[in-house]
């Protein structure tokens, strides 16, 4: 029987899926109540540490506290890393809570508040700015509060990336000031009391393509070295983004990491290092770092059939799977990695669909899953759950209780 990766990366049991070394059953009882998310903070360490061993020893890793901002992981994920990069000031306030320096926590996305910005530039953590108006904003509350604004530019490049699931750079864009732009923004905050310290480019997210991620990095320098020549000081941070994919899919392969370091090691070498030798390179991970580690595990409460096809209804759904019942981005819905969590290995004798507990259609979770009969009480898990689960669904639809999130 072939066990997608996901799967495989988990232990068992006694015929049970374990996270973090506790059958899936028993940890439901532990948490008293279905459905909930957990993480595994084992596979979260040793994430760190693949990547670690294949990206060059010049590059740090920062972690996107959106793709999962609950406090115990990125408590822990504060331990491992070297920083955080937050979109919101609540995102702020848990990075802050952590052991992570201020100083390496940076600030980024869209329509910032002023009173978000007040908070950023009070705190010292680094602010990315996204548009003429918000470097004004930035400015004036410097002055207001007698503090020198730790600031970077997101630059929104000349360039797209082929293979993101999201693009968020190149052509008109929310994210960024215009690459061409950038030199006469420069110009005005050279005569402004910021500490500029460089640029963030981020062109596209959940990349399966190393070739792609490697040609973006390979732009995003050369684009770097063209507008560090318009800045007063040295360059000081440069953010590349991410965009390193996982594979959600029965037909998705891994991405190939290694052959990103290498890549990242060679412009390290050959391009960074010689001209814009101050600066500190960063590559920022959400999913790629905990999409992985996580489970959604909600339990069978109905199994019917209707007109010869199968269902199993969970006491979940999409109010906290949006993504995987393919309304986050999905042109034509495909099924997350699923199983029944009480049965691991058993081999399928059924094809099921399974639905959640919310009065739509759109409650999708898994059509036509080959999989072993699952009655009242079993557990279903989802997996490929740890990035943009809780957090990124429509929590309060149809007023269902929130589930728990545990770290384990």
């Amino acid at each position: 029987m072939n066990v997608h990766p996901a799967i495989a990366a988990f232990a068992t049991e006694g015929g049970a899926l374990s996270v973090g070394g506790i059958p899936v059953d028993r940890l439901a009882e532990r948490v008293g109540s279905t459905p909930f998310f957990a993480y595994d903070r084992g596979l979260l360490t040793r994430r760190v540490e693949l990547l670690r061993s294949v990206l060059p020893s010049g590059i740090d890793l920062s972690y996107a506290v959106k793709a999962n901002p609950m406090p115990a992981v990125v408590q822990h994920l504060s331990g491992l890393v070297d920083s955080f990069d937050v979109a919101s000031a609540l995102e702020m306030r848990v990075a802050l809570d952590t052991p992570m320096p201020a100083t390496r926590v940076s600030f980024a996305g869209p329509g910032k508040t002023t009173a978000e910005l007040i908070q950023a530039v009070a705190a010292g953590v680094t602010i990315e700015m996204e548009s003429e108006n918000e470097a004004d904003r930035v400015i004036a509350i410097g002055e207001r509060l007698g503090i020198r604004p730790r600031v970077a530019i997101r630059v929104n490049p000349d360039f797209q990336v082929k293979g993101s699931g999201m693009r968020m750079g190149g052509g008109p864009q929310q994210f960024g000031i215009d690459s061409e732009r950038v030199p006469a923004v420069l110009k005005d905050l050279a005569v402004a009391d910021l500490d500029v310290l460089g640029f963030h480019v981020f062109a596209g997210s959940q990349n399966l393509r190393a070739e792609s991620i490697c040609d973006a990095q390979r732009q995003t320098v050369e684009l770097a070295l063209r507008l560090a020549e318009d800045m007063t000081g040295p360059l000081r941070y440069l953010n590349l983004g991410g965009g390193f994919g996982i594979p959600y899919h029965e037909k998705d392969q891994p991405l190939d990491v290694a052959a990103v370091g290498a890549n990242l090691a060679e412009l390290l070498d050959g391009q960074i290092r010689p001209h814009l030798p101050e600066a500190r390179v960063v590559i920022e991970l959400g999913r790629f770092l905990v999409g992985e580690c996580g489970v959604y595990v909600t339990r069978v409460v109905d199994r019917k059939q209707s007109r010869g096809k199968t269902y199993l209804v969970v006491d979940g759904g999409l109010h906290h799977q949006l993504a995987a019942s393919g309304n986050f981005g999905q042109v034509i819905r495909r099924n997350y990695p699923l199983a029944i969590g009480n049965r691991i290995g058993a081999e399928p004798d059924e094809t099921a669909t399974v639905v959640g507990c919310l009065c739509t259609p759109l409650d999708l979770l898994g059509s036509d899953v080959p999989l072993p009969r699952a009655d009242v009480g079993d557990l279903v898990i989802l997996f490929q759950a740890g990035a943009y689960g809780l957090t990124a669904s429509p929590t309060a639809f149809l007023s269902h209780p929130a589930p728990a999130e545990v770290l384990v």
